[in-house]
């Protein structure tokens, strides 16, 4: 059900989905919360390109959710996203993939259009990230790609005790996509916040 028929793009592409966070703002699993009828991991799962897919997660969970998705664990618990981000650009680099689509399951309202955007800029010379600008000029880690040979720079920062995802590529190496809808940004963190989006229009 979670729409994932192979879309123009998606060659060479990892779709990885977060899920392996403790939800503590949440009080429960938000990935398994209902939003507009359906778990919120789907939506985020929906959109995600790649000719193959990943849930970062504990072992067997969100397999019920998410049907023949592979689920790996954080290759180093409590790191954040940046130890996900370092275990599905290993499992790319084992695929032949080159580049990983990296999203949180708390971010539902990010739609194909916008990861469109987003892949259309990766073939420019000398990228290997590309980020959304979220309307404060922000550039978005999550919702962002990251291409394989990045590997060894996250590793790098992961042994020095380094955590934050910001730097997993240098900015002289990032494409920033500006323009999308602010509505993709959502970013649910706490039930409120999940009943503030369902307020703001049906879906994505």
């Amino acid at each position: 059900m979670t729409g994932l028929g192979e879309r123009e793009g998606d060659a060479g592409v990892l779709g990885a989905l977060l899920a392996g966070g403790q939800s503590r703002r949440f009080g429960s699993d938000k990935a398994r919360a209902d939003w507009q009828g359906r778990p919120l991991l789907h939506w985020a799962a929906a959109a995600l390109p790649g000719a193959e897919r990943l849930i970062l997660a504990p072992p067997g969970k969100y397999t019920a959710e998410l049907p023949g998705w592979p689920v790996r664990p954080d290759g180093r618990p409590g790191c954040g996203p940046l130890g996900g981000l370092e275990t599905a650009l290993a499992y790319g680099a084992e695929r032949d993939l080159a580049w990983v689509a990296l999203a949180g399951v708390d971010q539902p309202a990010l739609t194909p259009d916008y990861w469109g955007a987003l892949l259309a800029r990766r073939g420019e010379t000398g990228v290997r990230c590309v980020k959304a600008l979220a309307p404060d000029g922000e550039p978005q880690p999550l919702g962002a790609l990251y291409h394989v040979s990045l590997l060894g720079r996250v590793r790098g920062l992961l042994d020095s005790g380094q955590t934050r995802l910001r730097l997993a590529a240098a900015p002289e190496e990032t494409a920033l996509v500006p323009g999308l809808p602010a509505r993709c940004f959502a970013n649910v963190n706490t039930p409120g916040e999940l009943r503030a989006l369902g307020e703001s229009g049906k879906g994505p």
